[in-house]
């Protein structure tokens, strides 16, 4: 695990720790199963929107809204997540992924709403999960999926998250780095397998991480790439290699319009 993982994760279980001072577990609990009650959160089928697109012959785009990162600091300062999410609807995007972390990412639970009430595609809530009370609160905030990061969690971790978010309705992609962080994430249910280009140590990006990690999934996931796809040479490759779902932010918020740069990139 990397140090800036270490650090992020020991932030969260402090941000947890003082959330549930301020609304205990049961209350964010009841809440977020109130949530899968209301017509205004009624979760939109995560999954099911990426194999929509796919079998129109399209790529599922999970595009994300992201102000900022550790590595490359600001990434957009004109950020208005409602306008953001606006225009990767428009321009084809299959879902959204928005960022919630606020000390590493400048992100918030709000811009989450704020992006889904503006849109009727489905959203994840990209985060770095440690306890079950995230996932309540991934409901309450109106997430139809939320993201499990092998490197952060262990095996037993990984599959209580996964029970809890399918009670509460909530799809799941499980994201993974290299091929013992596959092993263990193919134990879960979830259809959806992330793979991020990324080290997490070094933080260089590689497509090839998910090339070389492909003769090991099974027919019955669908791979996620993520990370690194920057031009549409970087589709085409993905795409001649069956790698039809991708998670891109970086290279959609540098841009005027993220979502006309999304439209140019998988025309």
């Amino acid at each position: 695990m990397s140090d800036i993982l270490k650090k992020i994760l020991a932030t969260k279980f402090d941000e947890v720790t003082k959330a549930s001072h301020q609304i205990p577990s049961h209350v964010m609990r009841s809440d977020a199963e109130a949530a899968c009650n209301d017509s205004a959160l009624q979760t939109r089928g995560f999954a099911r929107a990426i194999e929509a697109k796919i079998a129109a012959g399209q790529a599922g785009v999970i595009a994300e809204i992201k102000k900022a990162s550790p590595s490359k600091g600001v990434l957009r300062e004109d950020f208005h997540p409602k306008e953001i999410a606006q225009s990767y609807a428009k321009h084809g995007a299959a879902c959204l992924s928005v960022l919630t972390d606020v000390q590493y990412f400048q992100g918030s639970a709000q811009y989450l709403r704020e992006a889904r009430h503006a849109v009727s595609i489905p959203v994840i809530r990209k985060d770095f999960l440690v306890d079950p009370y995230q996932v309540y609160e991934a409901r309450v905030m109106g997430a139809d999926a939320i993201l499990l990061i092998a490197a952060a969690l262990d095996d037993q971790q990984m599959q209580d998250f996964e029970s809890l978010a399918f009670e509460l309705g909530m799809d799941i992609l499980v994201e993974v780095h290299d091929a013992y962080e596959l092993e263990r994430a193919l134990k879960l249910k979830t259809s959806l397998l992330g793979i991020n280009n990324r080290n997490l140590r070094t933080f260089e990006v590689s497509l090839q991480t998910t090339l070389d990690l492909l003769q090991e999934i099974p027919a019955n996931k669908r791979v996620v790439t993520e990370s690194g796809i920057l031009n549409k040479a970087d589709v085409i490759l993905m795409r001649e290699h069956q790698v039809d779902a991708f998670l891109v932010g970086e290279a959609f918020m540098r841009q005027p319009d993220p979502g006309q740069a999304l439209a140019d990139l998988f025309e």
